[in-house]
């Protein structure tokens, strides 16, 4: 389409749709001629007109037809794209936008103009109420795509406007008006003589006119998703029609006019109201070939394809012998054994009896000449016919059985086998390809996986020379011999994990065209020569014992994935690190910082990742240990699909909507949902025609009590689930909405969508719930299934698991695959082994979190009658402390970290000193002999936790965290002339020890009888330490375990307790001695600089007041309350208190 002038009026016509005024260039960017000047640019249609005049519109208007063309980014000029015209006549325009988002917008626009037919135009999903005008400026169309809109039979639309314009496309071959308003058929599209195929499924068609006979050239009708009961009997006039799609109608029986649509060789009903199925109907319809009627209450049928997964059958009977079945397929059933007319078909290629009950095949099925494929798996079989004689199967499919053995001839007989699967069972031997040297084995695929397969074994493989993919993971092998491995030149692909090989051999060199190398999970401690390998794509060497890597001059020009994670030992210098960093996909263990000593963490976590046979990684994993910088930890799991786009726009937003969510509501349900309902709104134009299954689990404290025990919420859309160990069983977490869900599939044909052979929505997605998609909206919603449950000591680890994990892979088996390893890394790493060997094509992504919930994290204490108001952030420390954790207490709750060595950190600064941090073990002191009871009245009788004490009287109880303060320039944060140590504050040195609470006491209400007011102000000197802080205004109740301030008041502003503090050296050193560095280390004696000295002058004065003193030893009454107390302390637990004169 060609515009010679300018358009009538740029900003209002319908097809401008960008313009501005940018720098431009003509021609080659290497001619100084051409020069940089400003025009007027507009996108109008499927052309570039750039004005011939400056900053004008008059004039000649140069245009560059897009259509067959490109547009390229410049990468020499910032913001810059070069558009070219298609053809010999071929021009550049080189146009410098002003802003990144211009250019953006730019590209994208052209980009789908460029890409475009002149014949085809796709306007789906555009929200359209009507035909636009610029659709009939070319009339040569031949595929026009108005699917998704919201397109009806309107009277009042001008004429110009309506559907039944469509019939001046005389040319049009393909019209697809699917999913629009339109209740009547379109009458228009009768008259388009050269239609060959037609969609108007989800329209709430009620009747379908005769007119449509008229259509001769008609081949494909689809008519899935309406209200139709019949069809015209005109229809037999279209003599060239192959498919009619009849799909989640309300027919109740076969239309007889099928009869007479002889070309037609593939019935699609399913989801209709058919009861009862003549099978004399069937026999007057020779040409139908396939018989789809699922999701309809019929069990028998009796034809050439027969597909009835799901339906929990116990028998299939046929009769008689359908002579011409070729496909059968009974899958996920209850079948106890194989029909026995099923071996009397001799025309069955395709057998799958996976997902039953059986116990044993017919050796006869076997000798069907006819029979390729024989899907076995996931039944109960405990041993294969033995005797087989020459059999046609070129896949046999018998993983997750009971075999102990394969039949001795098998290997020898089944020529034809060109894919072998019996992982998962018990095998411990291999029968042999042979009986000589010379081998007729073909065999191209073997998977061995989680057998108990010895080095026996290895020498019987040399008998399959073409063997290409191997994988032989979790069995018992120690070595693989080098000998063995040379004779295997065709293998591409090898997987030895899980084993306990000290090293690969060698001669994997002679294996010129290997491309995958998977290794992990073993003892090897040298690195093999996989560098060597000209077609080497991915390396998979983590969970070993390497301590080095030898790496030739270049790298293997296809390597995409290196992984070396989980090697301890593993040193490399900068040199090879700056090598290794050139691969696109290099992981290593990122070096601990702080001493690792201490107790395990209360989480910990390792993942891993495995793109699909396209080389696409179309998964994304989340960890977040430290979530809002609080003890909270965060884990996801997305999944794309078939797309790359919407994972990684999941796994960068949807934590930060989460903890703006969480500022929102505390209600688990409500802020789980509304994250994934605004994360469907930001998703924006990725997420109408894409989507992807998310996961999301959140461990946080308990709202009301942030000390107390955790709690773990999960969310999930799509196949993505979690599934938490307990006490060695699994707790699934997780739902995973699809057909087979009653009230889904009810609500999915309440809005008439389509559900295709194999249960997707549309054929788009077999998940009713699910992230994007939203022109399938609102059959496929965003609505998370929400599920939290409190964790306990019993509670071992959770899995975390993407589409791919949970299709291979049962919650059952997966929960006992990783019980025993130790390592949440290897862990993740087996179950993405184990399901790429049973037959997972996609892309994997699993996420395993240890626990170590001990008692004292888990909170059985009753909640504080009084209705105490929590502090409003609980976190890992109180807001007065802050501290970088670089180790954890040995007693208590850890601090999180990953499995591969990254130690989680909490950065903040102290604004009057330097920081220093250390959290070390710590002890309990036995409390002094006149320390209060519990049962004293202070202390009312009540059940308390590990995780939450009943606090002594002046007794010295070290909590569960310890912070290390160093002071630039107050000595020991005390001054020289106070004579005795503040309870809770140890000298050590130049340094301050200040023991800290990080969690919350709650107080009843008899202890608000006992309170007594105590100044929280503090010079510039002092340091005054809350365990907890509260927000302003708010009352304070003290936490006597975490303020050792509580004494006297010192002139200072500092507290400090009276006779019966304790002597704090004492304490340090009779308690267990830690590493260095630890909390305990050889506390060094008081310096005597730091001694009492008192000045000749003021002698006389001191001994007064000390005197003075004395004759107030004795303990005064209780002093009345006050009316607003800023912070409360108890009366028992305070001696007199007073302010020093120096």
């Amino acid at each position: 389409v060609f515009i010679s002038g300018k358009p009538h009026s740029t900003g209002s016509s319908e097809r401008i749709q960008l313009s501005g005024m940018y720098n431009v260039r003509k021609g080659k960017m290497q001619l100084p001629v051409n020069r940089w000047t400003r025009r007027q640019v507009i996108l109008c249609g499927t052309c570039l007109i750039v004005s011939s005049v400056k900053d004008s519109l008059t004039g000649k208007m140069h245009v560059l037809p897009l259509i067959g063309g490109k547009v390229e980014e410049v990468k020499k000029h910032q913001h810059c794209l070069a558009f070219s015209s298609s053809g010999p006549q071929s021009q550049t325009y080189y146009i410098c936008f002003d802003t990144f988002t211009e250019y953006l917008r730019w590209l994208r626009q052209v980009s789908k103009v460029a890409s475009q037919r002149i014949s085809s135009v796709d306007l789906s999903c555009c929200s359209l109420e009507h035909l636009p005008a610029n659709l009939f400026y070319s009339q040569d169309l031949t595929h026009l795509n108005l699917k998704q809109n919201f397109l009806r039979q309107n009277p009042s639309l001008p004429a110009a406007r309506g559907l039944n314009e469509l019939q001046r496309f005389t040319k049009l071959k393909s019209l697809n008006l699917s999913n629009n308003h339109l209740g009547d058929f379109p009458l228009a599209v009768c008259n388009i003589p050269t239609l060959a195929e037609l969609n108007v499924s989800c329209n709430a068609l009620r009747s379908v006119p005769a007119d449509v006979g008229v259509m001769h050239n008609l081949q494909t009708f689809l008519l899935d998703g309406n209200f139709l009961q019949s069809l015209p009997a005109e229809l037999e006039n279209m003599k060239q029609l192959s498919y009619l799609g009849l799909s989640f109608n309300e027919f109740t029986d076969i239309p007889e006019v099928l009869e007479k649509l002889t070309a037609v060789d593939k019935l699609c009903m399913s989801g209709n109201c058919m009861e009862t199925l003549r099978l004399q109907a069937l026999r007057k319809m020779p040409h139908i070939k396939h018989v789809d009627l699922s999701l309809s209450v019929i069990w028998i049928v009796m034809s050439l394809w027969i597909f009835f997964p799901l339906l929990e059958l116990v028998q299939v009977d046929v009769y008689p012998v359908p002579n011409y079945l070729s496909y059968m397929d009974v899958s996920r059933n209850r079948l106890e054994n194989v029909p026995e007319w099923v071996c009397e078909s001799r025309k069955l290629e395709v057998l799958d009896i996976g997902h039953n009950q059986i116990c044993e095949l017919p050796a006869r099925l076997f000798c069907n000449s006819s029979l390729r494929k024989l899907l076995v798996g996931h039944n109960q079989l405990a041993r294969l016919p033995e005797r087989l004689e020459r059999t046609s199967v070129e896949v046999l499919d018998v993983q997750h059985n009971q075999l102990q053995e394969l039949p001795p001839n098998l290997l020898m007989k089944a020529d034809s086998l060109r894919f072998l699967n019996a992982s998962a069972n018990k095998l411990e031997s291999l029968p042999p390809a042979t009986l000589s040297e010379e081998t007729n084995s073909i065999l191209q695929e073997l998977y061995l996986t989680n057998n108990s397969l010895t080095d026996k074994c290895v020498p019987l493989l040399t008998g399959h020379p073409h063997l290409k993919i191997l994988h032989m993971a979790y069995n018992r092998l120690q070595s693989f011999p080098a000998s063995k491995m040379a004779k295997l030149e065709e293998l591409e692909e090898i997987d030895l994990s899980g084993n306990k090989l000290k090293a690969i051999p060698t001669t994997i060199m002679n294996c010129r065209r290997m491309h995958t190398v998977i290794a992990h999970s073993n003892c090897i401690e040298v690195f093999p020569e996989v560098m060597q390998l000209p077609e080497i794509k991915c390396v998979d060497l983590s969970c070993n014992e390497l301590s080095e890597v030898t790496l030739p001059e270049n790298l293997p020009p296809k390597l995409q994935e290196l992984d070396l994670t989980g090697n301890p030992r593993l040193f490399l210098d900068h040199k090879t690190l700056e090598l290794l960093n050139n691969i696109r996909c290099f992981k290593i263990d990122q070096p601990s910082t702080g001493d690792a000593s201490g107790a395990p963490a209360v989480w910990s976590h390792g993942y891993t990742e495995a793109s699909g046979v396209k080389n696409k990684l179309c998964v994304a994993a989340l960890s977040v240990n430290n979530f809002c910088d609080n003890r909270e930890a965060l884990y996801g799991v997305f999944d794309g699909d078939r797309n790359v786009e919407v994972p990684y726009l999941l796994q960068c937003t949807m934590s930060d909507i989460l903890a703006e969510e969480l500022q929102k509501t505390k209600n688990e349900e409500e802020y789980m949902v509304n994250t994934f309902i605004v994360m469907q709104r930001k998703l924006g134009t990725a997420g109408q025609k894409l989507g992807g299954a998310a996961v999301l689990c959140h461990i946080k404290h308990d709202p009301v009590d942030p000390g107390g025990s955790f709690t773990l919420t999960s969310a999930n859309v799509g196949k993505c689930q979690t599934v938490l160990c307990r006490n060695g069983k699994p707790l699934p977490l997780s739902r995973s909405y699809v057909m087979s869900c009653e009230e889904e599939l009810k609500r999915i044909k309440q809005h008439k969508a389509i559900i295709t052979e194999d249960g997707k929505v549309n054929g788009v997605t077999e998940s009713t719930r699910i992230l994007g998609y939203t022109f399938l909206h609102p059959s496929v919603v965003p609505r998370p299934h929400v599920q939290s449950v409190l964790l306990t000591p019993q509670d071992e680890f959770f899995i975390l698991g993407s589409k791919g994990l949970w299709d291979s892979l049962s919650v059952e088996e997966a929960v006992e695959a990783v019980r025993n390893v130790p390592d949440a890394l290897a862990a993740a790493k087996k179950l993405c082994t184990l399901a790429q060997s049973y037959g997972c094509h996609d892309s994997l992504s699993a996420v395993v979190v240890q626990l170590s919930v001990t008692e004292d994290s888990f909170c059985c204490c009753e909640l504080s009658a009084g209705g105490a108001v929590p502090p409003p952030s609980p976190g890992i420390f109180p807001s007065s402390v802050n501290m970088v954790i670089k180790d954890r207490p040995s007693d208590g709750l850890g601090v999180p970290s990953s499995s591969s060595g990254m130690a989680s950190e909490i950065s903040s600064e102290l604004s009057t000193s330097e920081m220093s941090s250390e959290v070390g073990s710590t002890a309990s002191d036995e409390p002094p002999p006149g320390a209060l009871s519990e049962n004293s009245p202070a202390y009312p009788s009540e059940q308390r936790c590990m995780l939450h004490p009943v606090c002594l009287s002046n007794s010295f109880q070290r909590q569960l965290s310890s912070a290390t303060f160093s002071s630039a320039f107050s000595d020991n944060g005390l001054d020289s002339d106070d004579e005795e140590p503040i309870e809770g504050v140890f000298t050590n040195g130049s340094r301050v020890e200040v023991e800290v609470d990080i969690h919350c006491s709650r107080a009843k209400e008899k202890e608000k009888q006992h309170l007594l007011q105590v100044p929280a102000e503090a010079s510039d000197e002092g340091i005054v330490i809350s365990a907890n802080e509260d927000e302003p205004g708010l009352p304070r109740k003290a936490d006597f375990s975490a303020i050792g301030t509580i004494g006297r008041r010192r002139a200072n502003g500092s507290v400090a307790p009276q006779e019966r503090s304790h002597n704090v050296i004492e304490v340090a050193t009779d308690a267990p001695l830690r590493k260095p560095g630890g909390y305990f280390a050889a506390p060094a004696q008081p310096d005597p600089d730091d001694q009492f000295i008192i000045p000749p002058e003021l002698e006389e004065e001191v001994k007064e007041i000390m005197k003075h003193h004395q004759e107030q030893q004795q303990p005064p009454p209780p002093p009345p309350l006050q009316p607003q107390l800023p912070r409360h302390y108890q009366l028992d637990q305070l001696p007199d208190y007073y302010d020093t004169p120096l």
